[in-house]
């Protein structure tokens, strides 16, 4: 009977074990995901973003983007999902990004709509006589020449595709100033324990928010080239991932791995129809999804990797400063895989 309890003593323990592996092998790599709804309707009414034919990018990127946070729960129910515009109404830039980083973002997903302005066409239509001079005086003779008439008009532009924004590795200024500002966001939740006070203005401390932008290109990188794959499988011309260092203040102020999505041209005629019907739209969020999986699986494997890389027993121990912390993010990044998406 005792040897029974025993046993059975020994099976709870090694079933506690068990779980608390799982559950840390289960760790959340990703708890927050930010979903911004590119542009909205101005206060006076009027619309904010590209206009197609017959429809707005305003509302098509709202009606992706409610798609989206709907596929995002369904498949990631314990992801938490924040939407920066969930109404028609504009949300001002800068808005956006204090919402994703008072939230704690872990990725920043913006949906917008591409554009292209319209190809101007001609066509000869006949010749024109028209009469000039020549010389002066005595000499000046009337002479006539044909000029060619043409007809001009314009077409709807034929560009196509989707292309993915991430911010530019090689201006890392704002975005280093995004980290330090919201440094507890990405800071580890018992970092005060393990690597001691941490003024953030303190050159290791800028030092070590450098590192954390490249980890952010990489990963924005990543997730960007994931996306762009997921919709050359279905069929969508791929307009690569594209770097940017001006004009997109939300890739720029968000202290998280962040990507703009242009899910089409609104200003060609097909895209148009693809992007305001509700098949295009789910199958867009769809894509977004399939990228989302993959992200999660390879930030799960790299942190796998990492947690092999580093034994217990070189772990910064409790009073350690951010030196440590400093080292910490370097030994991380020395293990990380190489970025295989070709970026621009």
């Amino acid at each position: 009977m005792k040897y029974f309890f025993a046993v059975i003593t020994v099976v709870f323990l090694m079933s506690s074990d068990s779980v608390r592996d799982i559950r840390k092998e289960k760790q959340k790599v990703l708890k927050t995901i930010i979903i911004d709804a590119g542009h909205g309707i101005r206060p006076n009414g009027g619309y904010d973003g590209a206009k197609g034919s017959y429809s707005w990018e305003d509302e098509i990127c709202l009606a992706i983007s409610k798609i989206l946070v709907e596929d995002i729960k369904k498949n990631f129910p314990e992801i938490k999902v924040v939407e920066t515009r969930p109404t028609e109404k504009i949300t001002s830039l800068y808005r956006r990004a204090e919402i994703a980083n008072e939230n704690n973002g872990d990725l920043f997903i913006s949906i917008h709509c591409n554009a292209a302005p319209p190809v101007r066409r001609s066509e000869l239509i006949g010749y024109k006589q028209v009469t000039y001079y020549v010389g002066k005086g005595k000499n000046r003779k009337k002479k006539v020449k044909e000029v060619p008439q043409y007809r001009y008009w314009t077409e709807p532009s034929q560009a196509k595709g989707t292309e993915t924004y991430i911010w530019g590795a090689h201006k890392t200024e704002d975005k280093e100033l995004a980290i330090r500002e919201n440094s507890v966001i990405f800071a580890e939740e018992n970092y005060k324990e393990r690597y001691g006070p941490i003024d953030v203005n303190s050159p290791e401390f800028v030092a070590m928010a450098l590192l954390k932008t490249k980890q952010f290109f990489k990963r924005s990188a990543t997730f960007a080239g994931m996306v762009q794959d997921e919709f050359v499988k279905i069929g969508r011309v791929d307009r690569d991932v594209r770097q940017r260092q001006i004009g997109i203040w939300v890739l720029q102020a968000t202290a998280m791995p962040s990507v703009l999505i242009e899910t089409g041209f609104i200003t060609n005629p097909e895209e148009e129809n693809y992007l305001n019907s509700k098949e295009g739209q789910r199958e867009i969020s769809r894509c977004i999804v399939l990228a989302l999986k993959n992200y999660i699986s390879w930030l799960e494997k790299r942190q796998t990797n990492e947690n092999e890389a580093e034994p217990s027993s070189n772990k910064p121990s409790v009073k350690n400063d951010v030196f440590h912390f400093l080292r910490h993010v370097q030994d991380i990044e020395s293990h990380k895989h190489s970025f295989t998406y070709p970026v621009e």
